[in-house]
């Protein structure tokens, strides 16, 4: 490929990114309100109630850091089929494990890789705000989960530990892009092998799991079936990981995002200026 295709493929594939980011958190918004009506107790309710607050700002801002793009692209099959089966469920501890858990733990890994790697300021800003209040969420759903799950029997707790294991399946694989490949003319098989062999996504994928595997651990479900699954998967070196040291770097960095704030004040500033006069 040419240099320019190459860099019409990497906007295309940062479009793909962004277009499943801005679209988990609208599933999270839905999940979020979801949860206010779920929850047995008062504290539970005000919280999930802030939360769907933080999850409309992160649909927004993700919407318009796309918007620069001028590119979108639909939900992944896996993603959809995940956020379809939490919202069907009517037990509201399913809801805080596929959202809570899955989807905000292993999208906190994928932020972060932009966070910390991103050349553009302003996709690193974004991403490390919405991880400030994203970190806080995964931490309020641990909290409450790791008080509920000793209450069940063990045929509930198994059956949790099912769901989980096939979540994180569809999580890990749903990054081949296909949508990507069918919409820029390439060979698609041939595209998605070539990405999901590569040592990049490879590292990638397990990276993914540096939050759910502790957090998994905290809140009990930790049968010899979860156990297994991700020893097969190659994740169980996570399960040792300090998630509150996590969730307190996650908070340091956006306040350090937050003390360079004058470049994301000059972007706003310039797209005022662009706007047209009413």
């Amino acid at each position: 490929m040419s240099d320019k295709e190459k860099a019409l493929v990497r906007r295309h594939f940062q479009a793909w990114q962004l277009s499943q980011f801005m679209q988990g958190e609208q599933g999270a918004l839905i999940c979020a309100a979801k949860i206010v009506t779920q929850v047995p107790d008062a504290d539970s309710k005000f919280y999930a109630a802030t939360q769907t607050i933080d999850e409309a700002r992160h649909v927004e801002a993700y919407k318009r850091l796309l918007s620069k793009y001028g590119i979108a692209y639909p939900m992944t099959k896996p993603l959809k089929d995940l956020i379809e089966q939490t919202l069907r469920d009517t037990r509201w501890d399913m809801t805080y494990l596929g959202m809570q858990v899955v989807i905000e733990g292993l999208a906190l890994a994928a932020f972060g890789q932009i966070r910390d790697h991103a050349q553009n300021p302003l996709a690193a800003q974004v991403n490390a705000y919405v991880m400030q209040d994203e970190s806080r969420h995964v931490a309020f759903g641990r909290l409450a989960l790791r008080d509920y799950y000793p209450q069940l029997t063990q045929k509930e707790r198994d059956e949790r530990e099912e769901f989980l294991l096939e979540a994180s399946y569809l999580m890990r694989d749903r990054f081949d892009a296909v949508e990507l490949w069918q919409n820029l003319g390439l060979p698609i098989e041939e595209c998605a092998t070539a990405m999901y062999e590569s040592g990049f996504m490879e590292k990638f994928r397990n990276s993914l799991f540096t939050r759910i595997v502790p957090i998994v651990k905290d809140i009990g479900l930790w049968g010899p079936y979860i156990r297994n699954g991700y020893t097969e998967m190659g994740v169980m070196e996570y399960a040792n990981s300090d998630v509150q040291a996590l969730q307190d770097s996650d908070e340091t960095i956006a306040k350090e995002h937050d003390a360079r704030r004058a470049y994301v004040d000059s972007v706003i500033q310039r797209a005022g200026q662009l706007e047209p006069a009413e």
